[in-house]
C-alpha cells in the first residue's frame, strides 16, 4: 500500500496542494518560533532575554500546533470524502480497511514531510527576522545572536508530520466506516457529544467572560478571562453551528424567500440539507471573526490604558501584546486556509448538481446567483457568531479597566475582519461555482455518476 500511497502522489499531485500549503505554512510557523528556543539555550543569553522568547516559543508553538492540526484535517477531511468511490473501489477489490488507512496516512505522512523540508530554509530567515524584533522592542538583549538548531527542526517536522498522519487516520476511519454502511446509531451519537461539548464550551466561555467584573480594574491578568471567555464561546459557537444554522434557517427562511424569490428558497434548502458541510465553513469563521476582533480589540484597550495611566511598558507587557498579535495573526492565517479549502471543495464536489440544475433550465448565472446567496448567508451566519463571542469578551474588560462601555478604538478593527471573512467566503464560493460551470451540463452529470 505504501508503492500505492506514492504513485498516488506522483500521478495527482493537485490533490495533496491543499495539504502541502497547510504543512508547510505551519512547519514555518513553528520552526520560526522554535529556533527562539534554540537562541535562548545558546551560551551567553542573559536570564531576561531567555525568559521572553522561551515563553513565545511555548505559547505558539502550543496554539500552532493545535491551529496546523485542524488545518490539514479540514483539507484531508474533504480530500478523503471526495475519493469515497476510490476507497469503495479498493474495498471491493480486496483492499482491506486497515491497507485503505495505511494508504493515505502514507500519502499524508509523505506530504508533511516534503512541506517541512520545504519550510526549513523560510524558517531560518524568519527566525532571524522575529529575533530582530524582539531586540527592537526591548525583549532581547542587542549582543544576542541567532541560532537554528535541533530544537526548531525537531519541533516543525514533529508537529506536521503527527498532525497529518493523526488527521488523515481519523478522516480515513469515517470514511471507511461509510462505505462499509455504518448504521445512524453512531452519528447520532457523535451529534449529541458535539452539541454537549459545544454547550460546555459556551458555559465555560460566559463564566470566565462574568468573572472579569470580580477582579480588580488594576489587575495585571485581567485581560486573561475576556479573552478566554471569547475564545471559548467562539469555539462553543463553532461546534454548535449546524444546529444554530439550522435553527436561524427555520426562523428566516420565509422572509429570505420573500426578499429573493425561488433562488432564495433553493439556497436556504440546500443549507438545510448540507448541514454537515455548512458546517465546516461556519467553525473557521466563527473562531476567526471572534478570537481576532476580541484580541484585538482588548490589547487596544490594554495598551491605551497603559499610555494613559503614565506607566511605561515593562518586558512582560511587551511580551503579551506580541503574544497576542502573533496568536491573532496565526489564526487569521490558518482560519482562511480552512475556509478555502472548505469552500473550495464542497463547491466543486457539486459539480453534478450543478449540470442537473442545468438540464432542468436553470441558466449558469441563476446557479451562480443560488452559490452567491448560500455564501451570503453563511458569511453574515458565521459574522454574527463570531462578533457575538468577540463582544463578550470586549466589553466586560473595557467596563471593568476603563469604566466606558464600549473601547475607544472605533469599527475600524472589526470592519477589516468582517471585510477578510467576506472576501475569502463569496470570492472563493464565486469563483469555483464559476469554474466548476465551465463544464457542460452532459459531462458533469456523466462524470459524477
Amino acid at each position: 500500500m505504501f508503492f500505492l500511497a506514492m504513485r498516488s502522489i506522483r500521478k495527482r499531485p493537485g490533490r495533496f496542494l491543499a495539504t502541502l500549503l497547510s504543512a508547510f505554512l505551519g512547519a514555518v510557523i513553528i520552526m520560526t518560533f522554535g529556533s527562539l528556543n534554540d537562541t535562548a539555550a545558546a551560551p551567553g543569553v542573559d536570564e531576561v532575554s531567555s525568559e521572553s522568547m522561551t515563553l513565545s516559543a511555548t505559547v505558539v508553538g502550543g496554539y500552532g500546533s493545535l491551529l496546523v492540526f485542524f488545518a490539514i484535517a479540514s483539507t484531508l477531511t474533504v480530500g478523503v470524502r471526495q475519493r469515497s468511490d476510490e476507497i469503495h473501489l479498493l474495498r471491493c477489490t480486496g483492499a482491506t480497511p486497515a491497507q485503505v488507512t495505511r494508504m493515505v496516512v502514507g500519502e499524508a505522512a509523505v506530504v508533511a514531510l516534503i512541506g517541512a523540508a520545504l519550510a526549513v530554509g523560510p524558517a531560518v530567515l524568519g527566525g532571524r527576522i522575529l529575533l530582530d524584533l524582539f531586540k527592537d522592542s526591548g525583549q532581547v538583549a542587542a549582543d544576542v545572536g541567532p541560532a537554528f538548531g535541533v530544537m526548531a527542526v525537531g519541533s516543525g517536522f514533529a508537529v506536521a508530520f503527527l498532525a497529518s498522519a493523526g488527521a488523515a487516520f481519523l478522516a480515513v476511519r469515517r470514511a471507511t466506516r461509510a462505505a462499509a454502511g455504518a448504521g445512524g446509531g453512531p452519528v447520532r451519537r457523535r451529534s449529541r457529544g458535539r452539541t454537549v461539548a459545544g454547550c460546555v464550551a459556551v458555559v465555560a466561555g460566559v463564566g470566565a467572560v462574568l468573572t472579569t467584573y470580580a477582579m480588580d480594574s488594576t489587575e495585571e491578568m485581567l485581560m486573561m478571562f475576556p479573552a478566554y471567555g471569547a475564545i471559548l464561546l467562539s469555539v462553543g459557537f463553532a461546534v454548535l453551528a449546524p444546529t444554530l444554522l439550522g435553527g436561524l434557517l427555520g426562523l428566516l427562511r420565509g422572509p429570505i424567500a420573500a426578499i429573493g424569490g425561488a433562488g432564495a428558497h433553493l439556497s436556504t434548502s440546500n443549507l438545510r440539507r448540507r448541514g454537515a458541510e455548512a458546517a465546516g465553513v461556519l467553525m473557521p469563521m466563527i473562531i476567526f471573526t471572534g478570537v481576532a476582533t476580541a484580541t484585538l480589540y482588548i490589547q487596544g484597550v490594554e495598551s491605551d490604558w497603559v499610555t494613559r495611566s503614565g506607566l511605561d511598558k515593562t518586558v512582560e507587557d511587551k511580551n503579551l501584546e506580541t503574544l497576542n498579535l502573533v496568536v491573532v495573526g496565526i489564526i487569521v492565517v490558518f482560519s482562511c486556509i480552512m475556509l478555502i479549502n472548505s469552500l473550495y471543495a464542497a463547491t466543486s464536489y457539486r459539480s453534478r448538481e450543478f449540470g442537473q440544475q442545468r438540464l432542468a433550465g436553470a441558466t449558469p448565472g441563476q446557479v451562480l446567483r443560488v452559490v452567491g446567496l448560500e455564501a451570503a448567508i453563511l458569511t453574515l451566519t458565521g459574522l454574527v457568531l463570531g462578533t457575538l463571542a468577540g463582544i463578550a469578551g470586549i466589553i466586560p474588560f473595557t467596563m471593568v479597566r476603563t469604566d466606558r462601555t464600549l473601547p475607544n478604538q472605533g469599527p475600524g478593527t472589526w470592519l477589516a475582519v468582517m471585510a477578510v471573512a467576506a472576501v475569502a467566503t463569496l470570492g472563493t464560493s464565486l469563483w469555483t461555482a464559476r469554474r466548476t460551470l465551465r463544464t457542460p451540463a452532459i459531462d458533469a452529470v456523466t462524470l459524477a455518476a
